[in-house]
């Protein structure tokens, strides 16, 4: 199995920790942020990571070189002129993937217990389940926590966006059934021919991807992992959050 760490991020919110060290490798109890996702990802049957990088991407690089999981090819996917956002990401390093199965996408910084095994699994039940509306091409793990910016789903997966309190929000059709709202916890499988679906070029978020795909026909279908110990490490509230152990054990 294929899977894509999301690593390329400058951690600005992290500053000044984020200056001279990539954000992959701020250190949670003893341990990059990048090791722990590379673990997770491997215990999950991942074979096979691309790691995205920008700035201080040479110290990814040697990190990487000397840590990999046994068993586990590591491929890089530098943005020297990123970083280029999670969907310029994925698209950039479309290259690197042999497409042989669903791609399990990973941000580096969230920690969890979220059963990777299981949301693949959820995802290839469902794309094979008959169902109204189009092929489903990707499957969010989502939660009902609070957060300002929503991803907007009714009975045939995704169909929006808001971000409360900015007034930025984005309809792509009208709702079918009831519509719920889920804030996404960063993790995510999809269907490799999303690389060729793409119609963006340069920097962009992933959601915006998603949504123009939901525009077009396509089914992006959610997986409630609320029941699971969780913890964004984007802050230096958030990190120390994770270094006492708040959120899970890591």
């Amino acid at each position: 199995m294929e899977a894509m760490i999301l690593a390329a991020g400058l951690g600005t919110r992290l500053s000044p920790l984020t200056d001279a060290v990539p954000k992959a490798l701020i250190v949670v109890r003893g341990r990059p942020l990048l090791a722990h996702v590379m673990d997770r990802l491997a215990a999950a049957g991942a074979t096979r990571l691309i790691v995205n990088t920008s700035r201080h991407g040479d110290q990814i690089a040697r990190y990487v070189g000397e840590h990999a999981p046994p068993g586990v090819e590591i491929l890089l996917s530098p943005e020297p002129d990123g970083p280029y956002d999670t969907g310029g990401g994925l698209l950039a390093a479309a290259r690197l993937f042999r497409r042989e199965g669903p791609i399990l996408l990973h941000a580096v910084d969230v920690l969890s217990r979220i059963p990777l095994e299981a949301l693949l699994a959820e995802h290839q039940v469902t794309r094979e389940r008959p169902a109204g509306g189009g092929r489903v091409v990707a499957t969010l793990a989502v939660q009902t926590r609070p957060a300002s910016r929503r991803l907007l789903f009714d009975d045939q997966g995704l169909m929006g966006w808001e971000h409360r309190g900015a007034g930025e929000a984005r309809r792509v059709r009208e709702p079918v059934g009831a519509v719920r709202d889920f804030a996404f916890a960063g993790i995510h499988a999809v269907e490799p021919e999303i690389l060729d679906l793409c119609e963006r070029t340069g920097s962009f978020p992933i959601r915006d991807l998603y949504l123009d795909l939901a525009a077009r026909g396509y089914r992006i279908v959610p997986a409630d992992v609320s029941a699971h110990a969780w913890q964004d490490v984007g802050t230096p509230e958030r990190l120390r959050e994770a270094e006492a152990g708040r959120s899970g054990e890591w």
